[in-house]
């Protein structure tokens, strides 16, 4: 995530509201894919430093204080474009739920960020009722044990089902997400990540079911046709294949082959946003310097793109050996636990092809 200038200099972050040195209020504008400083216009319309258009707040900006995007002034709705795509939100009636509720949609946002930054079609289940994406953000149903304890009547999975990217609000909390993190032996479950994995799923249906890549595909990940349940109750009861770490991304990624591809695009985004917060603060590696592959997106051929995702890689191996090595000194695990194998290579090149080629198609 690169980081952003206020008119008056400062920089500011993803995330921020107001510029802490001159006082302006912010807000993201989606259309720019910027954040900027506002100065007020009108009653509830704002003046953007960045290009000088009008905005308005989204109305989870400025009643529900749970996100920080604005809405073109020309156009209708009170949703910014991140808020259109929620759904379901949890019942606010709950304290803690509003905070809960604003680490999804923060996290939301910034996938959504990579998503626009990649030129991938991102549309609302308004615009296209059957292919449109949208999020649901649910709790689990619990109820009164003989009126002494709350026990779990129904529980809420997280997934992706026909464009409705579904996750736990649990997920939010973080006691629980990392109990479930020891529990299930993940090193690295994130919140990002879980929005990250599920809209491989989503892209996975948009971009490869009925393609011409769906012979690669299933050269590389295998037979998406194989029975999903069996697969997933296989692997709950006996665990990954042993020789996981040879083949796949990831543990879980050794489950089904929809499930490697959804934990191998969520990498390839981890890898794309990191290496463009090393660019944006000039990071350079033995003196290598780190590009930003959001900004360099090939536009030509095969060949480019292949010399594009090398590059990537080889940037990626020297960030993360030094990641590692610092949070190694400050006593912490390390930053990035993964070892990736030639295979789990091939199919990050393989969502870079893709990704380009629908990048190509757009410009």
């Amino acid at each position: 995530m690169r980081t952003f200038s206020c008119q008056c200099g400062n920089t500011l972050h993803f995330a921020n509201t107001r510029c802490v040195v001159c006082g302006l209020m912010l807000g993201f504008m989606p259309d720019e894919k910027k954040l900027s400083a506002f100065t007020r216009h009108a009653e509830g319309v704002w003046r953007a430093a960045a290009n000088g258009q009008l905005y308005r707040k989204c109305i989870n900006y400025s009643v529900q204080d749970v996100c920080n995007w604005m809405v073109p002034a020309e156009q209708s709705g009170d949703l910014c474009a991140s808020c259109q795509l929620t759904r379901t939100i949890p019942n606010l009636d709950q304290p803690e739920n509003r905070q809960l509720w604003s680490r999804m949609e923060q996290a939301k946002r910034r996938l959504l960020y990579t998503l626009y930054k990649l030129e991938l079609p991102v549309v609302s289940r308004y615009e296209d009722p059957q292919h449109g994406l949208g999020f649901e953000f649910l709790e689990d149903e619990t109820e009164d044990d003989y009126g002494n304890e709350l026990t779990v009547k129904n529980f809420v999975t997280t997934g992706h089902s026909a464009g409705i990217i579904t996750l736990n609000l649990k997920e939010a909390q973080h006691s629980s997400r990392m109990k479930i993190r020891e529990e299930m032996n993940e090193q690295y479950r994130t919140l990002l990540g879980h929005f990250r994995h599920e809209s491989g799923h989503y892209y996975w249906d948009r971009l490869v079911r009925n393609s011409q890549w769906l012979d690669e595909f299933r050269e590389l990940f295998g037979d998406e046709t194989l029975n999903y349940t069996y697969a997933l109750q296989n692997y709950y009861q006996n665990g990954p294949a042993a020789d996981w770490h040879k083949v796949w991304v990831s543990a879980y990624a050794s489950m089904h082959p929809w499930e490697d591809w959804a934990e191998t695009w969520a990498h390839y985004l981890h890898m794309v946003d990191t290496l463009e917060t090393a660019s944006d603060f000039d990071f350079s590696v033995s003196s290598h310097q780190v590009i930003d592959p959001l900004e360099q997106l090939p536009q030509s051929d095969e060949t480019r793109t292949e010399a594009h995702f090398n590059q990537l890689y080889n940037d990626w191996c020297r960030l993360t050996a030094v990641l590692n090595a610092l949070n190694r000194s400050m006593g912490l695990e390390d930053a990035y636990p993964f070892v990736l194998s030639s295979s789990a290579i091939d199919k990050l090149r393989f969502v870079h092809k893709i990704i380009s080629t629908a990048y190509r198609a757009q410009n």
